[in-house]
């Protein structure tokens, strides 16, 4: 590190640095938030780089807050939300009681049940308070070990802080879990080069012998901490030159044997205090006061060799910080399985009775099966999963269950652990948790709930569903008996899962058991149903109806069902989703983002189309491979509409084996309907005909998945184009015999569309009038690809029966397709234009369009890429994929009319 004013300037980091003072510029002078996630190996700089983005922050006027994740505090519940907003929430003055209520309860561990989505939506109201009078720096060290309830917080508030001056910055290791529902990418911090490296090696060791510098510059690879650290464990002889050199330097996960070796050299006592500071995290430790008793009548001495021998310092506060976090994973390492047991056993004694980390660390103190000891951890687990923390209340389960003396209680324990553990968001987990559980022998009195854990590995990981329609029934069937075991609710839980499984595969016995059992699940659930199998009139206002008269813990529960009723119908309650965002497990997350990217695509959000992509990415790596299939489909959406086949058979390819290895008629049938929608957009009418027909038959509306009636747009157009007029106007018929109209406000007007289309071709006295009655019907305007497309066949035949207001429908259809980029319906517009006399020009409204003809987005990469920026590091900033970037670029080449990244400044004018 070089001085370079009151900021100091990092060797070797100006990429990282650079990148980082654009996010805190970006907050100040743009009040938008950013995300930055560091990652890279142990020692590579992360945690510098934290601190630098710390100081030139605070040079700003920021807010810290911090929070540090530690090995030993990954089963604390909101461990590290308590560490960043503990002392905010102290101050705040503007939170509610509720939020208040709800903030307290899931950071003090104390009792109570705050709802799942209070932590998340109270936390972001702290931070809308906070930025009020300065912007928010949100530091998030060793991700990699924070808390999984902390992790999804913070990855609710990357997702909701676009429109506030925060910026959050993380870091992690490669090597360790993701960060969870990050949408974030990271930048990756390497290893310095030998040029940087040997400058940072000479400024912190001006006096080292050539052989020396040397043989540690080749030893630590540019790895800084090494470069730091190694020199020290030289003797000062070794370090002049004037004696040989060691075989070997310890380097990478040698660095932790390195410190180890250190350890070695400490007396017993300042070994116990480094062991007791390693282990003890939280709150309750903070003020080091429990410290000083430790040390006993030598405490001074022994806390100032520890300074000494630089491995650890007291802060201000007395608390004993670790120099880094390899050196506290080398003291809890290089402890003997009986002393971790000995300190964790004094760590239990210093906390208070009612402490969770009590019972931790005395189940960690525990060597032999204790029922008592496992009864309370499990009594904890679930009483953390009641407060939000399911994820850390299954480790206290698990712990649970290896602590049990009998094994029909460690299955059952362990079986509450999957549940926990898939409610939490870790599916991976869950699904080795029931490959484990597969071996043993079930007792009969916890088998619905083993059913259930293995139905929600199958279905969100495994991309697999006959386990649904095999286990869920019978499970069922036990949960409803007279007197059951209900599990707290698992009836409504298990009655949704089967419920996707039918909805997926179209399974016959799985709806014969969810209409055998329609009267044992909530109004939610039976709607639910109905939405899905016998749709009709009034449904959209049932779900409004069932939305309004849920209180908060309902709403918790009833999440799935009803954000699954929505999807049905697509409903345009945009709120719906919205209400659920802040549920802390990516079960219901995952739900949510799912509803969120359907809505975008109805609504004409189609410059979010990337979220799909992401949001797969997302889901991939937390094992939740259906959903990343699903999101791929919703993606494959926009391609087919924008008429972009080839990119509809790259998603086609990705989606179409596991979809058909799962029997998922429901994706399969969906790319049938987008193949035919893209043939539609380039008028190949007779193919797209043939498409919907294999769905939908002419005249055929049967009860069943409300989707196939929002074909009836789609088929008449097809059906109108190849001179099936009576084909359209019978399956017009139909739809009105099957009471589409009444499902929802886009089946309505769908519906009415098609008339319009249909009328055109039989009674065209009467088209116009059909017309104007599609326009009416109320919320047409929200649908505004499907409006789009009513006004291009409306404007067409104004034109061919030369009446008047053509170009003028046709203008507003030609505007709306070259917002969305759906180039051929644009086209076709175009082509009517041309027709009626009018002279085509580029569109000036929609998309925020300068002179060069680029949308907003497009002129911010522009920009970006004109600076010589490369399109991960554009995308980081951006929040954008690389891939998303270069397609961008890839479009907006023609319209500048260049062929290079080289040629950008000048057609921008910048350069």
């Amino acid at each position: 590190m070089a001085d370079g004013g009151r900021v100091p300037v990092l060797v070797g980091r100006q990429r990282e640095t650079e990148l980082l003072t654009a996010a805190l510029v970006q907050a100040v002078d743009g009040a938008s938030g950013s995300t930055v996630l560091l990652r890279g190996e142990a020692g590579v700089g992360k945690s510098t780089l934290l601190a630098w983005v710390e100081r030139a922050a605070r040079e700003r006027g920021f807010t810290v807050l911090r929070a540090v994740g530690t090995e030993a505090e990954t089963d604390l519940a909101f461990g590290a939300l308590h560490q960043a907003f503990w002392l905010l929430i102290q101050r705040s003055g503007a939170l509610s009681a509720h939020q208040r209520e709800a903030l307290e309860s899931a950071l003090d561990g104390r009792s109570g049940t705050p709802s799942g989505f209070a932590v998340g939506a109270a936390t972001l109201a702290l931070l809308g308070e906070t930025v009020r009078t300065a912007p928010v720096l949100l530091l998030l060290d060793d991700l990699h070990w924070i808390d999984s309830s902390s992790a999804t917080v913070f990855a609710f508030l990357h997702r909701r802080c676009a429109e506030l001056p925060v910026v959050i910055v993380g870091a992690t290791r490669p090597d360790g879990p993701a960060a969870q529902a990050w949408s974030a990418e990271a930048v990756d911090v390497r290893a310095l080069p030998q040029t940087d490296a040997a400058l940072l090696l000479g400024t912190r060791y001006p006096e080292l012998a050539a052989p020396a510098r040397d043989r540690v510059l080749a030893e630590a690879a540019g790895n800084p901490l090494a470069l730091v650290e190694l020199p020290r464990q030289l003797a000062a002889a070794q370090q002049r030159g004037t004696a040989p050199l060691p075989e070997r330097l310890p380097l990478g996960r040698k660095l932790e044997r390195m410190f180890t070796e250190r350890l070695g050299a400490t007396t017993p006592e300042v070994g116990r205090l480094l062991l007791l500071g390693a282990l003890a995290t939280g709150p309750g430790f903070s003020s080091g006061e429990w410290l000083r008793t430790a040390a006993g009548e030598n405490a001074r001495e022994i806390l100032e060799r520890v300074e000494a021998d630089g491995l650890a310092r007291l802060d201000p506060a007395g608390q004993l910080v670790f120099r880094h976090p390899l050196v506290r994973t080398a003291v809890v390492s290089a402890a003997s399985d009986s002393a971790r047991r000995e300190a964790h056993r004094a760590l239990s004694d210093a906390l208070a009775p009612d402490d969770p980390r009590r019972l931790v660390h005395e189940a960690s103190a525990t060597l032999l099966p204790d029922e008592n000891l496992a009864h309370r951890l499990q009594e904890a687990g679930r009483d953390l999963a009641r407060r939000g923390g399911d994820a850390e209340g299954a480790l206290l389960l698990e712990r649970a269950a290896a602590l049990s003396p009998s094994s029909c209680d460690r299955t059952r324990r362990l079986t509450w652990a999957a549940v926990m553990s898939a409610r939490g968001g870790q599916v991976r987990h869950t699904a080795a948790l029931v490959e484990e559980l597969k071996a043993s022998t079930v007792p009969p009195d916890i088998a619905p709930l083993f059913a259930y854990a293995v139905v929600y590995a199958d279905q969100s990981h495994h991309v697999a569903f006959e386990s649904s329609a095999v286990l869920l029934p019978a499970a069922l069937d036990a949960l409803t008996a007279p007197g059951a075991e209900t599990f707290g609710g698992l009836v409504e839980q298990a009655y949704f899962k089967l419920l996707l499984a039918a909805t997926y595969t179209d399974d016959p016995w799985a709806w014969r058991a969810l209409e055998r059992h329609q009267d044992h699940v909530s109004e939610a659930g039976r709607l639910c149903l109905r939405a899905w199998t016998h749709p009709g009139p009034g449904m959209a206002a049932a779900l409004r109806a069932v939305t309004e008269d849920l209180n908060e813990e309902q709403e918790a529960g009833a999440a799935w069902l009803l954000l699954w009723t929505a999807s049905a119908l697509d409903c345009p309650e945009a709120d719906l989703w919205q209400r659920f965002t802040g549920l802390h497990g990516y079960a219901t997350q995952g739900s949510v983002a799912k509803a969120r990217c359907h809505q975008d695509f109805l609504f004409g959000h189609w410059d979010r189309a990337a979220e799909c992509l992401r949001e797969a990415e997302i889901a991939e790596e937390l094992g939740y491979r259906t959903n990343a299939l699903m999101f791929r489909q919703y993606y494959a959406h926009f391609l087919a509409a924008q008429g972009d086949e080839a990119g509809l058979r790259e998603v086609d390819r990705s989606i179409r084996p596991a979809a058909t290895r799962a029997r998922m008629r429901f994706v399969l049938d969906r790319l049938a309907h987008l193949r035919g929608l893209a043939a539609l957009a380039h008028g190949r009418y007779e193919e797209a005909y043939a498409y919907f027909c294999e769905l939908t038959p002419p005249g055929r509306l049967a009860d069943g998945p409300p989707w196939r009636h929002t074909l009836v747009f789609d088929l008449v157009t097809a059906a109108v184009h190849t001179g099936r007029g009576e084909e359209a106007r019978v399956h017009v018929a139909a739809g009105r015999a099957a009471g589409s109209g009444g499902m929802s406000g886009r089946h309505a007007f769908l519906l009415a569309a098609a008339t319009a289309l249909a009328t055109e071709a039989t009674e065209a006295d009467e088209a116009e009038a059909a017309y104007r009655a599609a326009y009416a019907v109320p919320g047409a305007e929200q649908w505004v690809f499907d409006l789009a497309r009513l006004r291009l066949a409306h404007g067409s035949w104004l034109r061919r029966r030369h009446r008047s207001g053509a170009r003028e429908v046709l203008r507003a259809a030609h505007q709306v397709f070259r917002r969305l980029r759906a180039d051929p319906w644009a086209q076709r517009c175009e082509e009517e234009l041309r027709a009626a006399g009018d002279r085509v020009a580029p569109s000036q409204g929609g998309a925020a369009r300068d002179a060069t003809g680029l949308t907003g987005q497009e002129l911010r990469i522009a920009r970006l890429a004109a600076t010589g920026l490369s399109n991960k590091e554009i995308g980081r900033m951006l929040q954008l994929s690389p891939r998303t970037v270069g397609a961008h670029l890839y479009r907006l080449f023609p319209k500048l009319g260049i062929t290079s990244r080289a040629a950008l400044a000048r057609a921008l004018g910048t350069g």
